[in-house]
């Protein structure tokens, strides 16, 4: 009994034919015609082997050389992977092995069969191209649309519905794929910047008992100019300050820089007062920023009060920030008006134990100078740092110089009453080089301070000296002591009262004299 195999048959995708292009519907009607063939006789035994019909490839005749791709771009004239991939054909079975025309030469067909082929071949061909067109150009099949529709069937795809799930499931899969690349590149950074911060902080691991944990924190403060030597320095000071959740600290800092504190001078506030970063905005910096405005000290300022004095937030309100207000308006007797000014010029008489300095100062300055109390009082207002000030070191020796130079108390009390921060400047440094500029260049008496006692707050150089000279140089200077009022207008009053002469003209000659004295003063080093 002969034994039949079933045909594979793989076809191009051109629309050109070969001359056995009559076996090209033979997977759709391979039962009919080997039943055909067994029937008549025609053909004894055909071998169980795979047929594969020669590609028009190997004919370079019908090779398609002016091809183009869907967007306009030559591509080459042979069929590519994309190509074979789009086929819509039946199941191919590409076998090891090939055949020839010559393979063939033994099959007949009767007429009969030969016109019944034709005619398939040309009623499939017709519907492959509708389907063609209605697909808009897609890849040509050359079986049948009833075989086509069957073999998308049994394939599961009934529309396009499926094929769509299919695309978005992939597409979701990728967007996983992505989203854990993402986050293993998060992650992978998060460990960088850990080992960044453990190297960087080195130092710190090995001198302190210093948790990792606090790396966070310690590379916040680092921004605002915070480096090593002071963490250690926070540390001694107040270990618990670098033991705050960085978020916490951020908020904190954040409100601070909100009111006016400064970016650079953060760093001076964390040093000073390292605990301000344990204080919360709502129960304690909020508090103290409104205590401060309700002293008559306006927003502009509130900052710069922070900055000067920021151990103001670790004092009570009601216990201790009320109390020493109290006892500037009531005891010491400042006029409710220039209290915000007292408290500009001296932020830390808020934090102070005002009764004992006050006290203490009181004396001293009734006991030496003779000094009522409103004239102290008067000092106080003007510069409340006299509050600040060692007696032994600050007050006595000043009053010493200025009665050593031939002031009795009276002129003393004058002096001090009206410029009261001399007891800020330096005796070598200041007070004594100007008074013996006063008395050699000027030639001037020393009681002339009582009444210009402005003098001892000017610059030597530049003020008194480059002006004294400049008249000098224009023959304007008078005969006699020197004028102490030509000392104390602008420059630009100077020269229009005094000089006669263009601003520029005078800061040009001063400029000119600095550089001068400057020299100098390089020679004698």
């Amino acid at each position: 009994m002969a034994v039949f195999s079933l045909f594979t048959i793989t076809f191009n995708h051109s629309h050109s034919y070969t001359p056995l292009n009559f076996f090209t519907s033979l997977q759709n009607f391979s039962g009919d015609l080997l039943s055909n063939l067994k029937a008549k006789g025609s053909i004894n035994r055909i071998c169980c082997r795979k047929i594969r019909v020669v590609s028009s490839h190997s004919n370079p005749k019908i090779l398609k050389r002016n091809r183009k791709s869907r967007y306009g771009q030559p591509v080459s004239p042979y069929d590519s992977e994309e190509d074979d991939d789009d086929d819509s054909g039946g199941d191919v079975d590409d076998g090891d092995d090939e055949f020839t025309d010559d393979e063939f030469a033994d099959i007949k067909i009767s007429e009969a069969d030969r016109q019944r082929l034709k005619m398939q071949n040309s009623t499939e061909m017709k519907q492959g191209s509708r389907r063609h067109l209605e697909r808009g150009g897609g890849a040509s099949s050359l079986n049948s649309g009833q075989n086509f529709e069957k073999r998308q069937q049994k394939l599961g795809i009934k529309n396009g519905k499926d094929i769509l799930k299919k695309r978005e499931s992939g597409i979701s899969y990728n967007t996983s794929r992505q989203s854990a690349s993402i986050g293993s590149l998060g992650d992978s950074r998060e460990k960088e910047a850990e080992s960044y911060s453990k190297n960087r902080f080195s130092r710190l691991l090995e001198e302190l008992n210093l948790d990792e944990r606090w790396f966070p924190l310690l590379d916040y403060l680092s921004t605002f100019g915070l480096k090593e030597p002071h963490f250690i320095q926070i540390y001694e000071r107040h270990m618990p300050s670098l033991q705050i959740n960085v978020d916490s600290a951020e908020e904190r800092l954040g409100y601070l820089l909100s009111v006016g504190v400064k970016h650079r001078d953060i760093r001076k506030i964390i040093l000073r007062q390292p605990q301000i970063l344990g204080y919360t905005v709502e129960n304690n910096l909020k508090s103290h920023v409104a205590f401060l405005g309700s002293l008559g000290i306006p927003e502009s300022r509130i900052g710069q009060i922070i900055t000067a004095t920021p151990s103001l937030f670790s004092y009570s309100i009601d216990n201790s920030l009320r109390p020493t207000v109290k006892y500037l308006l009531e005891e010491i007797g400042i006029e409710k008006d220039d209290l915000s000014k007292v408290v500009q010029l001296s932020p830390q008489i808020l934090v102070q134990r005002i009764d004992n300095t006050w006290n203490s100062r009181y004396n001293f300055l009734t006991k030496e100078l003779g000094a009522p109390r409103e004239s102290i009082v008067k000092m106080v207002t003007k510069h409340p740092q006299l509050l600040h000030y060692s007696i032994e070191d600050g007050l006595l020796p000043r009053i010493n110089f200025l009665r050593s130079i031939g002031m009795c108390n009276s002129d003393m009390l004058k002096v001090l009453t009206s410029l009261t921060q001399v007891f800020s400047l330096s005796l070598e440094g200041n007070l004594k080089p100007k008074y013996m500029y006063l008395i050699n260049e000027l030639r001037n008496e020393v009681h002339s301070l009582t009444k210009y006692p402005t003098y001892l707050s000017l610059s030597l150089d530049q003020r008194i000296r480059p002006r004294h000279k400049f008249l000098v140089s224009l023959k304007k200077a008078p005969k006699g002591p020197f004028p102490l009022s030509s000392l104390v207008p602008t420059d630009e009053s100077f020269c229009q009262q005094w000089a006669g002469t263009s601003l520029d003209k005078y800061l040009d000659f001063r400029k000119r004299l600095l550089l001068k004295e400057f020299a100098k003063k390089y020679e004698r080093q």
